[in-house]
């Protein structure tokens, strides 16, 4: 099942089903509207059914608390970086007002000269949890999505912590939706592929990662399981599970796609700050 959150002109968000035409189904590339939140109560139809291409996809979950990041999750990733694999999780926290939805726009501020994209699976949560063994993460995990965890690299060899260079605002793009079929062993197998391109020739693109997720140093039900030993997690908050090898620089002008195999794509574009 995916799960989206869209916007009809002049009109406030909703969810929906979507249904692809690869689906087979009698309603492809159509998000039919559900009432209520998916991750807060039971929902149903409304009957109301609309072409993706006449709806405006959001931001999929707004994490009612947190975003949590890992770094150096990928043993290539942290050796490009110069540095080793953690003993321990690397965890940080970017704010959710750092989240932004499909083809929104990444702002680079000011303040950086050096922004760089982060392609990662996201992990979204679905139930309060604490303290929970590995063999139960299944229980509380409500579904995967995509994220672009974008980071002033400058600002994080400056500042020494990473909460400025990771945390402005449109620094978190999740999306287009949150598919909730996929079990934890099919979640830690699939293909993560970040491409950059010219605003102006956006078939014209550089893929600048291209791996699994199999090669997390440390699997989904391990960090999630972490995780929660020293933070309650609650619905909607969402976990960002680490970038493969092949970060790099996105300048304004420039759009980043990172596709996940049985998710979809996000495509956000890059601008200056006004």
């Amino acid at each position: 099942m995916r799960i989206a959150r869209y916007a009809l002109a002049g009109a406030e968000p909703q969810f929906g089903l979507v249904e692809l035409a690869a689906d087979g189904g009698e309603h492809p590339d159509t998000v039919a509207a559900i009432t209520g939140d998916p991750l807060a109560g039971p929902v149903n139809y409304t009957g109301e059914r609309h072409s993706l291409e006449d709806v405006r996809l959001l931001a999929p979950v707004i994490p009612r608390s947190k975003v949590v990041g890992v770094g150096r999750n990928y043993v290539a990733h942290a050796q490009e970086m110069g540095n080793s694999v953690p003993e321990t999780p690397l965890v940080f926290f970017k704010p959710n007002t750092a989240v932004i939805g499909p083809d929104e726009p990444i702002v680079r501020p000011s303040a950086t000269k050096d922004l760089h994209h982060e392609g990662e699976l996201a992990v979204v949560i679905g139930r309060i949890c604490k303290q929970v063994p590995i063999e139960r993460v299944q229980e509380v995990i409500f579904g995967y999505t995509i994220a672009n965890d974008i980071t002033a690299r400058d600002l994080q060899a400056s500042d020494g912590q990473w909460a400025r260079a990771k945390g402005w605002d449109t620094f978190c793009p999740l999306g287009p939706w949150v598919v909730t079929h996929l079990t934890l062993e099919e979640a830690g197998d699939l293909q993560i592929t970040t491409t950059v391109a010219d605003q102006r020739t956006p078939d014209d693109e550089e893929v600048r990662q291209d791996d699994s997720t199999r090669l997390m140093v440390r699997s989904i039900a391990e960090l999630v399981s972490h995780i929660s030993e020293f933070t309650t997690l609650l619905p909607g908050d969402v976990i960002l599970t680490g970038t493969p090898a092949g970060v790099g620089p996105v300048q304004p002008g420039q759009r980043v796609r990172v596709a996940i195999e049985e998710i979809g794509e996000l495509c956000n574009p890059v601008v200056d700050e006004e």
